[in-house]
């Protein structure tokens, strides 16, 4: 069971996230590499609002592959090169989490595993069994 909360004592969250989830009782975890815009036949668009869209839709791939949805994300870690527009980035993003808020964090890095990546999300996700 999954226990989303936002303690009174604490600031109201700055985005579409939650400062915690617990998680008791009989669940499964399931922990997902940084997963970046890259397609399936191997290229990488430009674009950064492209890469955030094929890097959710592969975080979505390994989740099915799990047996598990968006609905079992609890953290979302995101790592971006470069400023990419905020209103933008959180437009694809809430699209992509249908109303979700998993606990999350966001960097700005110098570079990532490869010079044409701008954008890489790796997520923690469970579901009770």
């Amino acid at each position: 069971m999954k226990e989303f909360r936002n303690p009174q004592d604490v600031h109201q969250p700055v985005g579409s996230y939650t400062h915690q989830i617990e998680i008791r009782g009989n669940e499964r975890l399931l922990v997902i590499s940084g997963q970046v815009g890259l397609r399936e036949d191997g290229t990488i668009p430009e674009d950064p609002f492209e890469q955030i869209d094929l890097a959710f839709e592969n975080i979505l791939r390994n989740l099915r592959a799990a047996n598990m949805d968006v609905k079992d994300i609890i953290k979302l870690t995101y790592y971006l090169v470069g400023e990419i527009d905020p209103a933008k980035r959180r437009e694809i993003i809430l699209a992509k989490l249908q109303g979700r808020q998993p606990c999350s964090t966001l960097l700005y890095v110098a570079g990532l595993a490869s010079p044409a990546f701008r954008v890489e999300i790796e997520a923690w996700a469970s579901r009770a069994e």
